[in-house]
């Protein structure tokens, strides 16, 4: 953390927006995404998120590459339940049959678990423009979508879309994101939300 320190300097993000862009170069080695506007946050993203761990929050993700990589004692800690249904046979059923992809479906599944919680997606965009339907149809409601998913195919753009909805976000610009980024973003509200005042 001290050798990004020293080497970002001076930039632009506040001071509990920072500990997030840190983790996030800290697990890519991608100073990139300190860039003036690299990632974006909304007004009370974090501390909707940090509002969201304190509660006991589900935490809805979209690949298991993201589940793997989330602290898994400062999620016991808070008592959050971590749901992934990508691999779900019902889920697989359901997208072969409404011919969507089993991340959009397994988005659908876990509708009725993102109401006060933390969407984390960094794999699939489709999934990313699910959530964003389903929150534009008023059927879910999180507390914070971490939108951060890789990628040449709607990755960027699913990544606008998200910046101009209503609800609370972290996201990037361009591509660039993946799995690591995503469960990073979380591990830092984790600890944000365990070591800031309540």
């Amino acid at each position: 953390m001290r050798v990004i320190e020293d080497e970002i300097g001076a930039h632009g993000y506040g001071r509990m927006e920072w500990p997030v862009v840190r983790r996030v170069i800290h697990s890519t080695a991608d100073f990139d995404f300190a860039g003036s506007n690299a990632i974006l946050f909304s007004d009370g993203a974090v501390a909707s998120g940090i509002g969201a761990i304190r509660s006991g929050c589900r935490v809805i993700a979209d690949v298991d590459g993201v589940v793997g990589l989330l602290n898994r004692q400062a999620l016991r800690d808070f008592g959050i339940q971590v749901i992934c249904r990508i691999s779900d046979p019902e889920v697989a059923r359901v997208a072969a049959q409404q011919d969507v992809t089993r991340s959009q479906a397994s988005m659908r599944a876990a509708r009725d678990d993102m109401d006060r919680g933390i969407v984390v997606i960094g794999n699939a965009p489709t999934a990313l423009l699910e959530v964003i339907r389903m929150i534009r149809e008023g059927i879910a409601r999180p507390a914070l979508v971490i939108g951060i998913p890789v990628g040449f195919i709607s990755a960027a753009e699913s990544k606008a879309e998200l910046a101009g909805t209503d609800t609370e976000y972290i996201t990037n610009i361009g591509r660039k994101g993946g799995s690591p980024s995503a469960a990073a973003m979380l591990n830092a509200l984790l600890r944000l939300a365990r070591e800031s005042p309540p």
